[in-house]
């Protein structure tokens, strides 16, 4: 099983760069840039909702399951 971030989908949706992103909901370049590469292994709560307010989307539009081609 996978879960796939769709973080950068949102933020060309909504024509938002990382940098805007990144000050507007209090967290690292960094951090974010794992988040949108799909390398981070969790995800606070408070975070995703921060993405969420300011991307103006729900939390299934940035984070989908993606089963295994074997199942």
């Amino acid at each position: 099983m996978a879960i796939v971030v769709n973080l950068d989908v949102m933020m060309a949706r909504r024509k938002m760069s990382l940098n805007e992103l990144s000050e507007k909901v209090d967290l690292t370049l960094s951090n974010l840039s794992i988040l949108k590469t799909g390398k981070a292994k969790a995800i606070r709560f408070s975070t995703l909702e921060a993405i969420c307010k300011v991307l103006n989307c729900q939390p299934g539009d940035i984070l989908e399951f993606v089963p295994d081609s074997d199942e």
